[in-house]
């Protein structure tokens, strides 16, 4: 195979091989959240309560101007979101220390529950997928991945990194 066939010659991408890309994006999308979406289905919630939990999971305490933020949607759809989620037991919200204008989040024990069900589903696909591919191309895959966020999701995603949360 030639390098361009192969995609080894990056510089050189055609225009079909960047849609095989973008189709393979839409569909390893569609993998990657079967699993959640199977256990979300059975609790009526959908992927913005899976993302929530994912993301309130991953910084125990953040305020909800920040999950808007990081989920990039509407003050009114998160609320929605997470009134259900408070509701049902897997979130509670506490005023701020500093700020008691402020709403901190955190998971509680059956929040962890859910979000462990659905991050194991996940890992589980990740993994056997890293493991196919083989290390040089799961540091590709992620360079691909930050190379495409906007430089502000960028900065988050590293500060969500390098803050082992």
């Amino acid at each position: 195979m030639s390098d361009v066939t192969t995609g080894e010659n990056l510089l050189y991408l055609t225009d079909e091989q960047l849609r095989q890309g973008i189709e393979a994006m839409f569909f390893a999308y569609r993998g990657f959240t079967a699993d959640p979406d199977r256990i979300l289905a059975g609790l009526a919630y959908g992927r913005a309560h899976h993302r929530a939990i994912h993301f309130i999971n991953r910084a125990p305490g953040t305020t909800v101007n920040n999950l808007l933020i990081m989920l990039g949607v509407t003050k009114q759809s998160l609320n929605r979101v997470l009134r259900t989620l408070v509701e049902d037991g897997l979130v509670e919200s506490r005023v701020g220390v500093a700020d008691k204008r402020e709403r901190n989040l955190y998971l509680t024990e059956a929040g962890e529950v859910l979000e462990r069900k659905l991050s194991d589903a996940q890992r589980a696909r990740m993994r056997a997928a890293y493991r196919a591919a083989g290390p040089q191309a799961v540091a590709g895959f992620r360079q691909v991945l930050e190379a495409m966020m906007d430089p502000e999701m960028r900065r988050k995603y590293h500060a969500l990194r390098e803050s082992g949360a």
